[in-house]
């Protein structure tokens, strides 16, 4: 009995001193797994899971195919990935009062009724807030609002000049409020990040609702939105990041190339946009085309 408990506690003793295999691995060769040995979204989360040089060969965003979002309530968001042909639901937090304003680089933009916007990762449950808004950036796009009791609502008369706003807000009882299915028509259409926002150096960049121009900032760096102009001719359809910078369509698939790192100027210094030559559309495409960037490096 008693040779017996020795080799069990010198068992025991090999398992607690032996290295670990997984990150004692070649650099070289965690990164060529990495690469080209995970088909799925799944594969990259387990392969992730192992321990940390692991975890920082695969950056997160990347892991899966793109997911859609479907129409669900409450407090869970419902994803389907086309590659693996699979729904899951996925915890939201304050799921109730939000509409979602776009998605980008494995997160959610979520707009609440005051037009707060919230990034949310539905994987890690990292939340980053981005600054409130102001009247300039629906005025952007010829709407006119202003808020009332903490609400922003529509203006009672457009053809009134709009410094009078106030005067109204106080003069008029029955005011209709911005609802949260209009939020996006009158603030955020689209935004779209430059990296993920809790690395550092995250740039948000909105698309508006008819209008030339476009809203950007740096994401915990600017305490408010900044309006920038595309010298595009028609209002944009859609932006993209891509290759270091900002790209702009416009409703006539006009293009326009923001200049530089926006993360990196100087406050107060707003980038400058430059339409590029296009490639015209098809004319014989019939009725309303609805232009989009994507990025296929």
């Amino acid at each position: 009995m008693a040779h017996q408990g020795q080799g069990t506690a010198s068992a025991a003793m090999a398992r607690s001193i032996s290295p670990d295999w997984s990150s004692g691995l070649p650099p070289e060769l965690i990164e060529s797994i990495s690469r080209c040995h995970l088909a799925s979204g799944t594969d990259a989360a387990s392969f992730r899971s192992v321990c940390s040089p692991w975890r920082a060969a695969v950056p997160f965003a990347p892991c899966f195919a793109p997911l859609l979002l479907l129409p669900s309530g409450g407090a869970a968001v419902t994803l389907y990935s086309v590659a693996e042909d699979k729904a899951f639901s996925v915890p939201l937090p304050d799921g109730v009062g939000k509409v979602p304003c776009g998605s980008s680089c494995g997160w959610l933009a979520r707009m609440d009724e005051v037009a707060s916007v919230t990034l949310f990762n539905p994987f890690t449950a990292g939340v980053v807030k981005l600054p409130p808004v102001d009247e300039e950036i629906p005025l952007s796009s010829s709407t006119f609002v202003f808020k009332k009791d903490g609400r922003w609502v529509f203006h009672p008369d457009e053809d009134d000049e709009y410094v009078n706003a106030a005067a109204a807000a106080a003069a008029a009882d029955d005011i209709d409020a911005v609802t949260l299915d209009e939020l996006r028509q009158v603030f955020f259409q689209e935004i779209v990040l430059s990296s993920p926002p809790d690395a550092g150096g995250c740039v948000a960049m909105a698309v508006l609702r008819s209008s030339t121009e476009v809203a950007y900032c740096r994401v915990g760096v600017d305490t408010a939105w900044t309006l920038v102009e595309t010298n595009l001719d028609c209002s944009v359809d859609s932006i993209v990041f891509c290759q270091g910078r900002f790209v702009a369509i416009d409703c006539t698939g006009e293009i326009s190339i923001f200049s530089g790192d926006i993360a990196t100027l100087p406050a107060g210094t707003p980038p400058t946009a430059t339409p590029i030559p296009s490639l015209t559309p098809p004319v014989d495409i019939p009725g309303y085309i609805d232009y989009r960037l994507v990025d296929d490096a």
